[in-house]
């Protein structure tokens, strides 16, 4: 009785996990059991990375709107506490674009 090898199944799960691992160096784009641990290894850190992405933009725009407001005399804090007080709802990522692209647009928010 010949073995089973699982054959057409099993030929196409591999070569889907080795379609993933396209563009690695070495074995582990071709060996299939080294091919699977570096596929799950770079899943992982896409996934944690997505996360990451947010959090450094947001530390990006804090930067960005902190020094064009210490440019005009405020600090980061005291121009968000104003702005909360004052009913102005910017979030940061346009506050951070105003600031670059629009100066003075920015300056008349921080002297609002």
């Amino acid at each position: 009785m010949p073995r089973a090898k699982r054959g057409f199944k099993a030929r196409r799960r591999r070569n889907r996990l080795l379609k993933w691992a396209k563009g690695f160096r070495g074995k582990r784009s071709k060996c299939h059991a080294i091919a699977n641990e570096s596929v799950q290894h770079a899943w992982m850190h896409m996934y944690r990375s997505r996360k990451v992405r947010k959090r450094d933009f947001r530390s990006l725009w804090i930067q960005r709107i902190n020094a064009a407001a210490r440019t005009l005399g405020v600090s980061y804090s005291k121009l968000i506490g104003k702005l909360g007080t004052n009913k102005i709802e910017l979030n940061r990522k346009m506050l951070a674009e105003i600031a670059i692209s629009d100066p003075v647009a920015f300056q008349a928010i921080v002297s609002a």
